[in-house]
Formats: C-alpha cells, structure tokens, sequence
C-alpha cells in the first residue's frame, strides 16, 4: 500500500519520471470518476496489521498504566507517554504505519498533559497552563522526530488549552467567554490549516494530511460555540433560533465545498438534526420525526458527494482571485 507522498519521493529519487506518475493518477481518477483533490486522502490503515498492532500497543500501555497507578498516577501516565515514545521508535519511525502513529502520538501527548495535572493535588489553571505548555513543547519534539500528520493538531489543542487557561488564571471572568474563548481558538487553528492546505493545492504529499487533522480539530471548536449559543441542545425551539440553526449549516456546508473539507458539515450535522427534529415535533410529527429528518439528510448528503465536484466548480468560479489561489485547483 502506497500514497501520493511515495509517488513523489520515488519521482525524487528517480525510480519514476514525473511523467509516469502523473499519467498514473490521471487514469486511477478517470477510471474511479473523481479528482484527487477532492477526495480528502490520508494515510490511516494499510493493512489489518495496522490494527493488529494498535490492539497490542493499547494493551501494552493500558496495562503498564494500571500497574505502575498503585505508586502514582502521575507515574503511571510518565510510563504511558515513554512507552508511547519507544513503540513509535520502531512502528513509525521504521515500519512507517498510519493508525499506530495516530494511537501513539494521542497516548503521548495525552500522557504528557495528564502527567503534569496528576502532579498537582487538584486540577487549576495554573496546572492546566502548565500541562499545557509541557505537552506542546512534548508535541513539537514529536513532530520533529517522527513527523505524524496528527501532530500539529494535537500541539495546537494544547496551545489553546494554554492560552485560555492563561487567561481563565489571570481573571476568573473568563469563565463566563469560554465559549468565545474556544471559538477564536477554532478559528486561529482553522486559518493555520488553511496555510497548510495552500501549500498543497494538488493534495499530493504530507502537508494535506497535516491540514486534514487541522480542519478536523477547528471544526468542533468553531461550530459548537455558535450552535450552543443558541440553545438548541438547551430545550430552546423557537422557529428563529432553528431557522438560523439550518441557515448556519448552509454556511458551513457552503464553507466545506469551497475549501474541500468536509469536517465543517460533519461536526454540525448533530445540531442540524437536532434541529429539525425539534422542528417536526412542534408541527405534529412527533415519534417519526428523527426519521424524516434522517432520510432528508441523508440524500441531501449523498447527492452532494455524488455531485461535489461540480458544486466545487461552480462555487469557486464566482470567488475572487486571491481566494482561488488558496483553495484546491478545480480542474
């Protein structure tokens, strides 16, 4: 099993032409009816020992954990993010597999993080800033030795876990804005991916794997600050706040196609069905309504996928120029 990034280094090292390679992606796209940028490619599972292997390491580490809690739960996660960091000596470094380095970047940040807060007797924002900053500085380190896509993601969590704590520290006011607080936080990763993305308009080596991760974590910290604002999963159903639920998801669906991600759709479709259940229900249709709601949706999604590339086309045809320069080429 091979990706786009492997084509380009085999074309570096000139066990292909750029030619060859070329003429290869165009007939595997013709022959599936799609275009390689729109197909949100990135490395997961080659082969079932990928998971095979995730099922060791989790039970590896999860009972080095257990063991090693009785003396310290701080100790026990140390265990946890060294083992991380040995195992991936070995299956990223060496065998190169996707889902292991996913699993074992998220154990060592995450033991990293929970380290720091476990030394602490109870949990504040100054352990929290703390941890924080540990875990990234443990993320850039991680990145720079193994180069997991996930990693700028997960160092970029922790960033904004270091700010808002740094702020929630220096006046407890902030606690009523945390919902704003993690919207910008969403928006500056979501930008910060959009760098990634323009530089890699094709979609053809790592850095698009990198941006995908991005796009996945500002997806969430960006859309439920705006839907929980207006309360759809607080029991509010008036008909404005569900209009502007459904008017929102428009947006957002519209945001997906032009910068081809679809992390934005998938993040608020929870809200959206919500929503509109919420909405049927008040109309008389209750019991069926989720029902409903999901067959609309449903179709509604797969013709968008069936048709995403012509919806790309179109959309980006009316954009201005600079914007085009930083979204992926529409053939």
């Amino acid at each position: 099993m091979y990706t786009d990034e492997d084509l380009e280094r085999a074309v570096d090292k000139g066990i292909f032409t750029a030619t060859s390679v070329e003429t290869f992606r165009t007939y595997i796209l013709n022959r599936n009816n799609t275009h390689v940028a729109d197909e949100e490619n990135f490395r997961l599972i080659a082969s079932f020992n990928d998971i095979f292997v995730v099922i060791a390491c989790a039970l590896l580490l999860l009972s080095s954990g257990w063991v090693t809690h009785n003396f310290h739960p701080a100790l026990a996660t140390i265990v946890v993010s060294i083992l991380a960091w040995g195992l991936a000596e070995f299956f990223v470094l060496k065998r190169k597999m996707a889902l292991p380095a996913i699993a074992l970047l998220i154990a060592f940040v995450g033991g990293v993080y929970a380290s720091v807060v476990l030394m602490f007797e109870a949990p504040s924002e100054n352990s929290l800033m703390l941890a924080a900053l540990v875990a990234s500085t443990g993320a850039w380190f991680h990145w720079k030795r193994f180069k997991v896509p996930i990693t700028v993601a997960a160092g970029a969590v922790t960033v904004v876990v270091f700010f808002v704590s740094l702020l929630l520290s220096v006046s407890p006011v902030f606690k009523d804005y945390l919902m704003y607080l993690m919207f910008l936080g969403g928006v500056a990763i979501f930008f910060i991916a959009m760098r990634w993305d323009a530089a890699d308009l094709k979609r053809v080596t790592g850095k698009s794997d990198v941006a995908f991760w991005l796009h996945l974590t500002s997806a969430p910290l960006i859309v439920h600050p705006i839907f929980s604002n207006l309360g759809v999963l607080e029991g509010n159903e008036s008909l404005a706040s569900l209009a502007a639920i459904i008017v929102l998801y428009i947006l957002l669906t519209f945001t997906s196609v032009v910068i081809d991600r679809r992390a934005f759709m998938v993040s608020s479709l929870v809200y959206v069905l919500v929503a509109l259940t919420k909405l049927l229900n008040t109309y008389g249709l209750a019991g069926d309504s989720f029902a409903y709601v999901g067959v609309f949706i449903g179709f509604s999604l797969l013709l968008l996928s069936g048709f995403w590339h012509k919806a790309r086309r179109q959309l980006v045809a009316y954009l201005p120029q600079p914007v085009k320069e930083r979204v992926p080429i529409v053939v």
